[in-house]
C-alpha cells in the first residue's frame, strides 16, 4: 500500500536523488505533485532521472556534500524549499586494521557533516511546515566485522536529527534507517542477489527483505508527518531485533 500524501505545489530537494533509493524517493514525490529537485555530484544521471519523472517535473543541480560551496551555490539557485531529503553515503567497509583516515572521514563528511551543511544553507530559506530526512541504516544498531565506519556514522545520524530538530525547532528533522532493501546497491556488490536477499529476509521478523516502495512510503509519510521531529524511523522488518 503506497501513501497518499500530497505535495502539490511544494519543492523537494533529494541530494542523492540521481541512483537508487534517492531515484526512487524522487520519483514517488513527483508522482505526488511536488516540484522536484535532484542534488548530484553526476549531473548527467541526475538529468536522466529529473527527465523521467511525472510531467518533467524535475530540476537537476550540483550539490557535492563533501563540498560546501556547491551546498551553498545551490542553496542560492533554488530559493526556497519545503523538505530536503539526504541519501547521500560514502561507505569505507573494512576491518579496523585496514582503515584509511582520508575514507573515514569521507564518511562523516556524507553522512554527518554534509546535512548539517546543508541544514546551514537550507533552513533558512524553508518554508513553513518544512522537514528534513536524513538517511540512516541499520548497521547503526547491528554492529559487525568490516562495518565499524557505517555503522559509527549511521549512529550518528540518529543524534544529528535529534539535535538538529532542536536548534532548527518549528522546522522538523527525522532520519529513516534501512534494514536490507532491493535497491539497486547489492546489484554489483555480492555475487547471487537473490541467494543474499532471501538470507537477508530470513533475519527479520516479517520473513521478507526491503523494497523500494517500503522506504518511499516511510519518506513520504515524514514529509507529512508534522508532529514528529527528532525520530528514527526504523524500516527494517524487525532486523536489528534478530540475532
Amino acid at each position: 500500500m503506497t501513501h497518499a500524501a500530497d505535495l502539490t505545489g511544494q519543492r523537494v530537494l533529494i541530494v542523492g536523488g540521481s541512483r537508487f533509493i534517492g531515484a526512487e524517493l524522487a520519483r514517488r514525490a513527483a508522482s505526488l505533485g511536488a516540484e522536484v529537485v535532484i542534488g548530484a555530484r553526476d549531473l548527467d544521471r541526475a538529468t536522466e532521472v529529473a527527465d523521467a519523472l511525472p510531467g518533467g517535473a524535475g530540476k537537476v543541480v550540483r550539490i557535492d556534500v563533501l563540498e560546501e560551496s556547491t551546498i551553498a551555490a545551490a542553496a542560492a539557485d533554488i530559493g526556497e524549499v519545503d523538505h530536503v531529503i539526504v541519501t547521500a553515503a560514502a561507505h569505507h567497509d573494512v576491518p579496523v586494521a585496514e582503515l584509511e583516515h582520508d575514507k573515514v572521514v569521507a564518511a562523516f563528511e556524507a553522512k554527518v557533516i554534509g546535512p548539517l551543511m546543508l541544514a546551514k544553507h537550507f533552513a533558512p530559506r524553508m518554508r513553513a511546515g518544512g522537514s528534513f530526512v536524513l538517511f540512516s541504516g541499520i548497521v547503526g544498531w547491528k554492529p559487525g566485522p568490516g562495518s565499524t565506519v557505517k555503522g559509527i556514522t549511521n549512529g550518528a545520524v540518529a543524534y544529528a536529527a535529534a539535535h538538529l530538530a532542536a536548534n532548527l525547532s518549528p522546522l522538523r528533522v527525522n532520519a529513516i534507517a534501512p534494514g536490507v532493501v532491493d535497491s539497486g546497491t547489492w546489484d554489483e556488490k555480492v555475487g547471487d542477489k537473490a541467494a543474499f536477499l532471501s538470507r537477508a529476509g530470513e533475519h527479520t521478523l516479517v520473513g521478507r527483505y526491503g523494497e523500494m516502495a517500503d522506504i518511499a512510503d516511510a519518506a513520504m509519510w515524514l514529509l507529512t508527518a508534522g508532529y514528529v521531529t527528532g525520530e528514527v524511523i526504523h524500516i527494517d522488518g524487525g532486523g536489528r531485533r534478530v540475532a
